[in-house]
């Protein structure tokens, strides 16, 4: 990746990663867990940043389908919910890359476990190679160990393939000092420090995945995904969301 710096009418960033939750691909209100709709949708915003020229990798959850946490909470093992987790993910994977594939955009899916029918081992030289080439890589399976959440995987990825920021998609318009769906004058973060999240109790990401960001400098944008057209916003350099830094 070069580190020329880029005109002034090129996108701010090269390389990012897209940290979606498992419930941004379900509709509001219904049960089903993958609506086609919403990941079409998303896909296409995906694939509008990848043709800026854009290197971007996707880190999904799997919460639409199954939550480790949950689970282990009402009497399940929490290192077998957690690997359960972990396929939902997958399966969250695949929706997305099938969407970008119809659109013609060239994907790869990695996992942190090993299922070589169905997508590629993470290994981060190849994924960069990959971003290198084009291709949207999406990582599934979290970081493929229990106890850890797929922000955290957000944040490793990111550490490890040199990612300039992290976009985490959320369905608020960014940080609050309170919850904005409970508080009426709740108040928005246009930036705020990694420390300041963590100190205040914020609940952004957890505090495995911003102090990890915070120790390698990757900096986060949270927005709101339902916004369409946002994704390509704050990679123009629009002021979106909320700025942890």
């Amino acid at each position: 990746m070069s580190n020329t710096e880029l005109p002034s009418d090129q996108p701010k960033y090269r390389r990012i990663v897209l940290k979606l939750s498992g419930e941004a691909l379900r509709e509001q209100g219904s049960h089903e867990t993958i609506s086609p709709s919403i990941v079409t949708d998303i896909a296409r915003q995906i694939k509008q940043v990848s043709d800026l020229g854009v290197e971007i990798a996707v880190v999904i959850g799997g919460g639409n389908i199954w939550r480790g946490l949950s689970a282990s909470h009402r009497g399940m093992n929490r290192t077998t919910a957690d690997y359960m987790g972990m396929l939902a993910t997958v399966i969250n994977g695949l929706a997305l890359q099938t969407a970008l594939e119809q659109m013609g955009a060239v994907t790869r899916l990695q996992t942190a476990i090993e299922m070589a029918n169905v997508a590629e081992p993470f290994i981060v030289r190849r994924a960069i190679r990959h971003l290198e080439l084009g291709r949207v890589v999406i990582f599934g399976a979290g970081t493929g160990n229990p106890f850890f959440s797929t922000d955290t995987t957000a944040a490793l990825r990111a550490s490890e393939i040199r990612a300039e920021i992290i976009l985490k998609a959320t369905k608020v318009d960014g940080i609050y000092d309170a919850d904005p769906v409970k508080v009426a004058n709740a108040k928005l973060y246009e930036e705020i420090t990694y420390m300041e999240v963590l100190t205040q109790g914020l609940g952004v990401m957890d505090t495995t995945a911003i102090s990890l960001c915070m120790d390698n400098k990757v900096p986060i944008i949270v927005f709101n995904i339902r916004m369409k057209g946002n994704i390509r916003r704050v990679i123009e350099g629009e002021k979106i969301g909320s700025l942890v830094y």
